[in-house]
């Protein structure tokens, strides 16, 4: 199956040829389905805070926050293949859907058109504009979605690391510092680097802050191989084997590398305007807000039973109700506690209205007790489709995390992932269909074991860019 020099490549990426076969494998064989039971929902699963707990939860956030070290953490790896795939199919392949009507019919109110205007000309026909976008001029195809032009201001045009700037001054900060991690490919730091050198310091002067910002990348040992729709490994065109970063699941390690009381995670491309932010804002606080009280409490509690009171009523009835975790019959003082010295996570999430992406479900474990998980559909068997299609919240990767013990010490991260929730997923490379292996997603498996708590959100703090046309909607205007 592997050439001698597939074998270097693998080795490259510090991977055995078994470990690639065992990938090879997982392709062919699946993954066990995830064992959910039902759809959480308003009632049961996801809280739907009235206006006083909605005060009180931001109040909390706005008067705790001074003392708590908080991160941003917002995934950023890779290009944006997905945002262009219809662009490089018109280019590469002559193939001119409805999508290039639109965005040919509409060029001039993308917030990046005074930037490709400096390459075209009034002459320049359909597919020259469409290089020019993808592959020629702003060469979008091969740069990552954060640094691609999103919005245009009348004194700027900005891009996603930016509006992530602009978000954690208003509800990231620590008194005047605010940290902000992305986790980017190696290959586009440098571009990075370049626009925060070049507009970080207007930000700073603009909200009287200074900004903290890293990055980390993923480990090449974490990627996974490509395959075609058959299974076979996924070729270059110059023959080589492709291996993609096996999804936003290797990124716990990036995320329990973090010191901090807080940590918030954002998807890089769900930003909207300032115009539309104020329910970001206030409902990132409220979710901080709701983590703190939750938190709070089970560390009142573990400390409690570890001194032997008798709170084991009180303890089951907090994880039972607040924490949603339903206990098996005779979980004594040792299991709770257990149960209770867990990462806690308190997830926004939004109702259906026909996004695509996971949803909140409820997931019975080997040992008989159920709790919050984040799936998505490649995770659920076929025979429980019908549980998705139900469900009436989806997950817009809205989180704030809890990560120290009671006793202030980190949690290891890793120890709370559940490594058979990996999943397959469709992609492209250069317009050509391809599976992809991915890790235990981030917020779904790597979290398998956390704490998890959903609270409901409006839509209006979802504003993803999936694919360019998306920059056409009210929310990116």
């Amino acid at each position: 199956m592997f050439t001698q020099d597939d074998i270097v490549s693998i080795e490259a990426h510090g991977l055995s040829v078994e470990q690639v076969e065992r990938q090879i494998e997982n392709f062919r064989n699946g993954f066990p389905p995830l064992p959910v039971t039902r759809a959480a929902s308003p009632g049961d699963g996801i809280r739907v805070l009235d206006a006083q707990q909605l005060a009180a939860a931001e109040a909390l956030y706005d008067k705790e926050a001074a003392g708590l070290q908080i991160v941003k953490f917002v995934p950023a790896s890779g290009a944006a293949t997905r945002m262009f795939k219809e662009l490089f199919e018109f280019v590469n392949e002559g193939r001119r859907g409805e999508g290039i009507d639109r965005l040919l019919q509409n060029i001039e109110r993308f917030a990046f058109f005074p930037e490709l205007a400096k390459y075209i000309t009034p002459q320049s026909d359909d597919e020259q504009i469409v290089r020019n976008i993808i592959i020629d001029g702003l060469g979008y195809g091969s740069k990552p979605k954060g640094l691609v032009t999103f919005h245009a201001y009348p004194d700027s045009l900005r891009k996603p690391v930016e509006e992530h700037l602009v978000e954690g001054a208003l509800y990231a900060r620590t008194a005047d510092k605010v940290r902000i991690h992305f986790t980017v490919s190696p290959e586009h730091i440098a571009g990075f680097e370049a626009l925060l050198a070049e507009r970080q310091s207007i930000y700073e002067e603009r909200f009287n802050v200074r900004y903290e910002v890293t990055f980390s990348v993923q480990r090449p040992s974490t990627d996974t191989i490509a395959v075609d729709m058959d299974n076979r490994p996924f070729r270059t065109d110059d023959g080589g084997l492709l291996f993609r970063p096996a999804g936003h699941g290797a990124l716990i390690e990036n995320l329990d590398a973090l010191d901090a009381d807080i940590i918030f995670v954002k998807n890089i491309d769900n930003v909207t305007t300032d115009r539309r932010k104020a329910d970001t804002v206030t409902y990132k606080k409220v979710l901080a807000g709701e983590l703190l009280r939750l938190q709070r409490r089970a560390f009142s509690l573990i400390e409690s039973l570890r001194r032997g009171d008798d709170a084991v009523a009180e303890a089951a009835a907090f994880l039972q109700e607040e924490l949603c975790c339903k206990l098996p019959e005779g979980a004594d003082r040792g299991k709770i506690v257990a149960m209770l010295d867990r990462p806690i996570r308190v997830c926004g999430m939004v109702r259906n209205e026909g996004e695509p992406g996971g949803g909140p479900f409820w997931v019975r474990n080997t040992d008989g007790w159920e709790q919050l998980q984040i799936a998505e559909s490649s995770q659920i068997a076929p025979d429980k489709m019908d549980l998705m299609k139900s469900a009436t919240h989806f997950n817009p990767v809205d989180l704030v995390c809890g990560v120290r013990r009671h006793d202030g010490s980190k949690f290891d991260l890793k120890n709370y992932v559940d490594p058979s929730t990996g999943f397959i997923s469709k992609k492209s490379s250069g317009g050509r269909d391809l599976r992809a292996q991915e890790l235990p997603g981030l917020w779904n498996g790597a979290m398998a074991d956390w704490n998890t708590v959903f609270i409901d959100v409006p839509v209006t703090t979802f504003s993803p860019v999936k694919v360019v046309q998306d920059l056409l909607r009210p929310e990116h205007q």
